[in-house]
């Protein structure tokens, strides 16, 4: 047998949000971290961590979110729909959201993770949520994922909420072709620590040559860091 899931979740996402699974191992399976399996491996043999259910849940949010902005925006390039939807679905976004909705309560964490407050970690909660997204995608499909962000996400899109936070990748590219294209690419450096807990360093380039550095808990989160400190460069040039 597999260890159940706190019922309150259950009652929790009917109640809020009129969710109800119909088959559970996909609940179960976004809501287990690498860390528990690996700790109950001899006692449930069967169970099932959520990184595979969250590479769905990525790509099924960046389809709903590219079509909301493609629906809401007629006349917005190519390039802005870009940057409007990484601003949506970055990391400290979608960690907001999986707090929002209480999915770091229910989340299983190994004891180790438990111990060094994982449950608060963002790109652990940005996993959470997406692991969720692709859980409910395999149960229900793909209308019901659109009715759950109609209610968690977009009224908050809606009423601007995510132009008051600056993207700092955003900014540099801003910052950077006022007088013109040029080429910005990061790069993995290197990683480092012990599978749940890596640590990431990004470097970023520009037009070939290396700006800044930056490190996180995610890549995202890393590139993000690099891209700050190479403002903190050419804005120090003046």
């Amino acid at each position: 047998m597999k260890p159940e899931l706190d019922p309150k979740l259950y009652q929790l996402l009917k109640d809020e949000y009129g969710i109800e699974f119909q088959n559970k191992r996909w609940l179960e399976m976004a809501l287990t971290h690498a860390s528990f399996v690996n700790e109950n491996r001899h006692r449930y043999p069967d169970l099932e961590f959520n990184e595979r259910i969250e590479f769905l849940g990525d790509a099924v949010l960046e389809l709903i979110v590219s079509s909301y902005l493609f629906r809401k925006y007629p006349n917005m390039p190519e390039g802005k729909l870009t940057r409007e939807r990484a601003m949506i679905v970055r990391e400290d976004s979608l960690a907001y959201f999986a707090k929002e909705c209480h999915l770091d309560q229910f989340i299983r964490l190994g004891r180790g993770e438990e111990n060094s407050d994982a449950r608060k970690r963002p790109s652990l909660l940005c996993d959470l949520f997406e692991a969720f997204l692709g859980a409910l995608y395999m149960d229900q499909g793909l209308s019901a994922v659109e009715r759950f962000l109609d209610i968690v996400m977009f009224p908050k899109v809606e009423v601007g909420a995510y132009t008051q936070v600056q993207d700092n990748k955003t900014k540099l590219q801003e910052l950077l072709q006022q007088d013109g294209q040029v080429s910005i690419e990061y790069r993995l450096e290197k990683e480092e620590g012990p599978a749940h807990q890596r640590i990431f360093h990004q470097a970023v380039y520009v037009d070939g040559k290396k700006i800044a550095n930056g490190q996180g808990s995610s890549k995202k989160q890393a590139e993000q860091e690099a891209a700050k400190r190479a403002i903190e460069l050419f804005e120090k040039k003046g």
